[in-house]
């Protein structure tokens, strides 16, 4: 009996070094190491390169982290799901940064992260269809990519909907799978409703079906095993930034302008793009000094539809729609010379950039001088000092955007030193612009496609990898 007890004793001894010198090896890895190695898949939302710049909730978060911990950060791309996984097992990287959502198998395979945003599971499919009513009698067949957490919803559905039929697709990722739909390749597809919302600027064609699964929450995906002490990190630093804004900041920037959707509006400045655009495209060029030139000409559109004869009863005139006194002061002579309206815009987009605060970011300075071209920067300043008196901060557009509205009640406005303004129309008129200008991101990286698969054959149905390919050279 002594003898049972000595072993048992020997093996929680034995047990627990094992236990201790395991955390202190994990330790010392993570201590040893210089950067933080991240796996993620290209998408708009997610990591996205360009010549301005990477850009994504993911690599900005991801690049915040690095730095919070004494990190440096190197983003790992690969072509789907299944090559991630395969590579946060083989221990390639660290952690799984890509938009991917909370799920039983994710769960069981590896350790989550926080909730970083919301999304829901929206099916979709292309207008002139019929919308989609009843799971069981589909028009077609449902086609999502493999590995992603919409055929784990897809294949709870089936054992109430048994004639649910999909397929999935390993060699594209869901913005191929829209562009399917919105050409009529496809019948249906999945997706998590930010990524139609931020597509259908490009396809409004596209259209949101029944939600198969709302609210679910994106993480990032850490290893089951030694990954204790990152971990640990990650959630210190989720519990900071939460706290100070950062998730919401992120959310507002890549979501919060593009919930609204106007089908018409959308067609018509895809057609202005190719009908109208090329004629200014050089001017917008030429004068938008610091600014990028597509900033500028999404400005122009939201304030005239790029008509250089634009007029409205409040006598604001042309292509930028300038008013009397503001084109004097830029030196304009003629404001229905698009040319000369071009450049006076652009002169006084950059004299309000250059009078913000110091205390706005420089990824937010845009979203103010907007709103300053559309209301009047004392107007916007109002709305600052309101929103430092609410306990908001005023050097950040999410917070803005719930402020400025307020200019329009009398019982704010009364108090402020220029009174009453439009401040909804003010947000309005900003994340239109923001809109527009996203797709004019988009439409220049579509073109960058066409002339490379021209030169490349053979890169053919590799956009994304094409793309960064193209904006690092």
């Amino acid at each position: 009996m002594l003898k049972n007890i000595y072993l048992i004793c020997y093996c929680v001894l034995l047990l627990t070094a094992c236990q201790k010198a395991s955390v202190e090896a994990e330790q010392v890895t993570v201590k040893e190491k210089k950067e933080l190695s991240v796996g993620t898949l290209f998408g708009s939302q997610i990591y996205f390169s360009s010549e301005q710049g990477d850009t994504g909730y993911d690599y900005e978060m991801a690049e915040k982290f690095a730095k919070n911990i004494n990190l440096k950060l190197n983003m790992h791309t690969f072509a789907n799901i299944d090559q991630l996984y395969q590579a946060l097992d083989s221990g390639k990287i660290d952690i799984i940064a890509a938009g991917l959502t909370d799920t039983l198998s994710r769960r069981a395979q590896f350790r989550l992260g926080p909730p970083l945003y919301r999304v829901d599971q929206v099916l979709v499919y292309k207008k002139g269809t019929p919308a989609p009513r009843n799971m069981n009698n589909l028009a077609g067949a449902i086609t999502v990519v493999s590995h992603s957490a919409f055929v784990e919803t897809l294949s709870a559905l089936k054992k109430t909907h048994p004639k649910l039929v999909w397929s999935e697709e390993t060699d594209k990722d869901a913005e191929e799978l829209l562009a399917m739909v919105d050409r009529g390749d496809l019948h249906y597809t999945v997706v998590n409703s930010t990524s139609l919302d931020i597509n259908r600027r490009f396809m409004p064609e596209l259209r949101a079906g029944p939600v198969l699964k709302p609210k679910q929450s994106v993480v990032w995906l850490l290893p089951l095993n030694n990954s204790d002490q990152l971990m640990s990190q990650l959630l210190a630093f989720w519990h900071i930034e939460k706290r100070s804004g950062t998730l919401a900041h992120l959310t507002e920037k890549y979501f919060g302008h593009v919930r609204r959707f106007d089908y018409v509006d959308t067609r018509a400045f895809i057609r202005a793009i190719d009908s109208k655009l090329p004629k200014y495209q050089a001017t917008f060029k030429k004068y938008a000094g610091d600014l990028d030139w597509r900033k500028l000409a999404a400005t122009a559109y939201q304030e005239s539809h790029w008509n250089a004869h634009a007029r409205s009863p409040t006598g604001v005139r042309g292509l930028m729609m300038l008013t009397l006194p503001t084109a004097k002061q830029v030196g304009i002579k003629n404001r229905l010379d698009p040319y000369q309206s071009i450049r006076g815009g652009a002169k006084y987009l950059n004299k309000i950039l250059k009078r913000l605060p110091k205390s706005i970011p420089e990824s937010q300075r845009m979203w103010f001088a907007l709103a300053s071209y559309n209301i009047g920067f004392g107007h916007v300043e109002d709305a600052r000092k309101l929103a430092q008196s609410m306990g908001l901060n005023p050097s950040a557009w999410r917070d803005m955007k719930k402020v400025l509205p307020l200019l329009q009640q009398r019982k704010y406005y009364k108090k402020t030193r220029y009174g009453y303004a439009r401040g909804k129309e003010a947000v309005h008129y900003v994340d239109s612009i923001r809109r527009y200008y996203d797709t004019l991101v988009w439409m220049d990286s579509q073109n960058i496609l066409l002339e490379l698969e021209k030169k490349t054959p053979h890169t053919l149905g590799k956009p994304k990898a094409v793309l960064k390919k193209a904006s690092s050279q």
